[in-house]
């Protein structure tokens, strides 16, 4: 059997390498379903992103905010991280069940009232009920997001990376429906 030139064989490996994650990047099939929107949220996240750097607080502001008449703390993991620890005073709507009448129900009629928000990439203790996640995927940012697509536009985050000893944090039962809870 012939055997073929290591020079001749590089360029064809090298041509099949470089086409393969070509091929892997194409969708199998197109999005058709219009209730998925891709693009329409990769265009949400770039129009927000100076509007979220203006509106991150360093801790001692986004404590005196929360403090207001009509400020919501608003925590969106799940509501057993939630009843392990959160900062007092902050009302439970888990991330995965927002809906314009689930985010109506806690947070009330009026979009325009201040939301603050914070996740577990703002605590350094990295252990339960606060592990950290991996940056880019900190729950403060699809949260912000959400929010803002959702018509709630006066969102605030907490920008400082703090220890759960150093905040008013509590513990408490679970809810019984599951979503909204509050202290």
């Amino acid at each position: 059997m012939p055997r073929l030139p290591i020079a001749m064989l590089a360029p064809i490996v090298l041509g099949a390498l470089l086409a393969a994650p070509a091929a892997a990047s194409e969708p199998a099939i197109p999005q058709t379903n219009p209730q998925v929107d891709y693009d329409g949220f990769v265009q949400l996240t770039g129009d927000l992103a100076a509007i979220r750097q203006a509106h991150l607080l360093p801790w001692e502001e986004f404590l005196q905010r929360i403090a207001q008449e009509g400020a919501l703390l608003l925590d969106s993991r799940s509501p057993a991280a939630f009843a392990r620890g959160h900062i007092e005073g902050a009302v439970n709507l888990p991330f995965s069940d927002f809906t314009d009448e689930a985010l109506a129900a806690a947070i009330g009629p009026d979009r325009t009232r201040p939301i603050y928000i914070y996740c577990n990439n703002n605590f350094t203790d990295n252990r339960p009920p606060v592990p950290a996640k991996r940056p880019p995927l900190a729950l403060n940012i699809p949260t912000f997001i959400n929010l803002h697509g959702y018509g709630y536009t006066n969102v605030w985050e907490l920008a400082d990376l703090l220890e759960t000893a150093d905040v008013p944090w509590v513990s408490t039962p679970l809810a019984a429906n599951g979503i909204a809870t509050r202290d």
